[in-house]
């Protein structure tokens, strides 16, 4: 059965928008949310439901209230399905970029999730470093696949740990595919989470290239986690809704930049 929150495109943006207003304002009530968004009471109603099923948020009588801290990751089931025309055609130019027989890690995340759906077809040995890519490529024919050791985050499905971080550290890759929770080239690639950070830190120390991959909104926005400078990348694929202040600044530090 499908998760509540794969949904048609109006919807998703829906759920997106109540999200945001709960998060921002801590609570907020039924009719509130039918005004900002336009959609029934009934409609929100159904809405908080399957937000609250995903631990978005809290239900109380006429209303909700959030359980999302503002600097904190939303579910993976809210993020999968948002962007993804962007996110598929950011993990087609990743494609593009790695040739046959290549070996790649690539990192937990929707964006990354989609560029192991994109390698599924190419003859390449690939560590993913997520359950949910991992199950993505399982049955590929041509992939050798690696699965490192560690503990899956739940939701996420990423694998972190000292068995991950110690899976990378035996092996070189020619690509690491990095996904990120923001990057800017002043503060560098960041994420929320620190174990996540830390293994997103041994792919990069165990590959010769590093690509980076992320939305247009994560750009200019940094999160808690430092994992490392934007120096460290060897390239950016983004969508074209990249704000060029920050790609030509990112250029400038010497990252090659695609907007696609």
């Amino acid at each position: 059965m499908p998760s509540p929150l794969s949904r048609d495109s109006a919807s998703r943006d829906r759920l997106r928008q109540i999200t945001d207003a709960v998060r921002e304002a801590g609570r907020i009530g039924v009719a509130e949310l039918a005004g900002l968004t336009g959609a029934s009471e009934m409609t929100i109603r159904r809405d908080l439901e399957a937000l609250a099923d995903q631990g978005v948020l809290e239900r109380y009588r006429g209303g909700a209230r959030s359980l999302l801290l503002r600097g904190e990751e939303p579910p993976f089931a809210l993020r999968e399905q948002e962007g993804l025309d962007a996110k598929r055609r950011i993990a087609a130019e990743v494609a593009g970029l790695i040739a046959d027989g290549e070996s790649v890690v690539v990192d937990s995340g929707t964006t990354c999730l989609e560029v192991a759906r994109a390698l599924a077809q190419r003859r390449l040995t690939v560590m993913p470093l997520s359950l949910h890519a991992v199950n993505a490529l399982a049955g590929a024919p041509q992939v050798t696949l690696l699965v490192p050791g560690g503990q899956p985050r739940p939701g996420e499905l990423a694998l972190t740990g000292q068995l991950t971080t110690a899976s990378l550290a035996a092996l070189r890759f020619d690509t690491a595919v990095i996904g990120c929770c923001g990057l800017t080239a002043a503060d560098g690639l960041t994420a929320y989470d620190l174990d996540d950070a830390a293994v997103k830190r041994a792919a990069i120390a165990s590959a010769r290239r590093v690509i980076a991959v992320a939305g247009a909104a994560k750009l200019s926005r940094t999160a808690l986690a430092f994992v490392t400078p934007a120096a460290a990348l060897h390239a950016v694929v983004t969508d074209d809704d990249a704000p060029g202040e920050e790609t030509d600044a990112l250029a400038a530090a010497g990252v090659t930049v695609r907007k696609v």
